[in-house]
């Protein structure tokens, strides 16, 4: 078996490598949560722009939808540079999930009104995913906001929470019930929602990082027209896990975690000299590293089966599982690093790595709840992969 890379891929690799240099010359941005400031965002959306120039926006996509046809290894290349450089590459869910459904369940209306305009990163193409809501978060299929058919609409009441970016997308991906009599995996419909719609309205949740990403979003008699009904009406449960499988491969973070980890090794041996010397400190980064490149694997081998033509479910759920996990293990170990100098934040003239290590460490509490809890994925692993019976 020959784990190394072919050489068109290293100089893929290389070109990424080039774009952000050219693109963030000041280079990326440290952080570990979901906020981020209209700056920031303004960024975000000019880097998207430069790589939807390239079609790399929407790399794997159909040529016909405003892709490259790339291969799954590809994609995977791109997504690993860019979580290692730290461009905002990422965070639209209408590329993310949105658009790769429509291809699958949409009608051809939208998938001409939408597709193209997400893969160029066209203005006010914006999207968030409204599914969680308060009494309906890993048990999604209880959720309960209602959609009421009345004549060529629908007329929506209900809310939703924990929604990123929900305060500056145009378009929401909604789930809504629409038949409350049926069993609750058969009753969701699936929605596109302009999110300008009279009755919409977003309330800002601020995190333990004192940043605004999450929101919660109410929905008051808003009407939506018929055609933006997504596949088939009281089938949406169906669609909604579909584009769930999507989400999941994560060497984003993995490939995230690799730098913040070499930062930390060459912040020790800047300040407190050798850390070969250290043996706590060199035991602590040696465990990290090794978790890293166990988790890469695993992100590698999501890969592989999908090249194959296999659907990685519980493959992505321990992928997922492992890397929110690693998170979490990786902000104790700057802490420890840092001692008191680890709870400055950023903005604090005395914050080393500027602040990054006191900000990942209490946004890193979301990493094993946002994207299925740890239990939820415990279960798939334990129902899906080893065939064990429901409890």
């Amino acid at each position: 078996m020959d784990f190394r890379f072919t050489d068109e891929h290293e100089a893929f690799r290389e070109e990424v490598r080039a774009f952000v240099r050219e693109h963030l010359p000041d280079g990326g941005e440290r952080g570990g949560g979901e906020g981020g400031s209209d700056e920031g965002f303004t960024r975000t959306l000019r880097f998207q722009k430069a790589m939807a120039e390239r079609k790399w926006l929407t790399m794997a996509w159909p040529k016909e939808y405003g892709g490259l046809a790339a291969s799954h290894w590809q994609q995977m290349l791109l997504n690993e540079e860019m979580a290692y450089q730290r461009a905002p590459s990422g965070g639209n869910m209408g590329v993310m999930w949105v658009g790769p459904a429509l291809m699958l369940v949409g009608s051809e209306e939208q998938r001409r009104e939408h597709l193209n305009r997400i893969a160029t990163a066209a203005d006010h193409s914006w999207w968030c995913t409204l599914y969680s809501e308060p009494g309906a978060g890993s048990d999604l299929a209880s959720l309960q906001t209602r959609a009421v058919e009345q004549g060529d609409e629908f007329v929506l009441n209900g809310q939703k929470i924990w929604t990123s970016g929900a305060h500056r997308s145009n378009y929401g991906w909604l789930a809504a019930r629409t038949d409350p009599d049926a069993p609750k995996h058969r009753g969701i419909t699936m929605f596109i929602l302009d999110m300008s719609s009279p009755g919409v309205s977003v309330r800002p949740l601020i995190n333990m990082g004192d940043e605004h990403g999450f929101n919660e979003v109410y929905f008051e008699d808003v009407r939506i027209p018929r055609r933006n009904v997504v596949g088939e009406m009281n089938r949406g449960w169906y669609h909604l896990a579909v584009a769930l499988d999507f989400e999941r491969s994560s060497i984003a973070g993995f490939s995230g975690a690799r730098r913040t980890v070499e930062e930390y090794i060459q912040y020790a041996q800047e300040h407190y000299g050798h850390v070969e010397r250290n043996r706590q400190a060199r035991l602590a980064f040696a465990d990290r590293m090794v978790e890293i490149e166990v988790g890469t694997q695993l992100a590698y081998r999501i890969v592989h089966l999908q090249t194959r033509g296999i659907i990685a479910n519980y493959e992505a759920s321990a992928a997922k599982l492992y890397s929110s996990e690693l998170s979490q293990r990786i902000a104790g170990t700057g802490m420890k690093l840092l001692g008191l100098f680890g709870q400055l934040r950023p903005g604090e003239p005395q914050a080393p790595l500027g602040g990054s290590v006191g900000q990942s460490y209490v946004t890193s509490v979301s990493a094993t709840i946002g994207g299925g809890t740890s239990e939820i994925q415990r279960n798939i692993i334990a129902t899906r992969g080893l065939g064990l019976p429901r409890g």
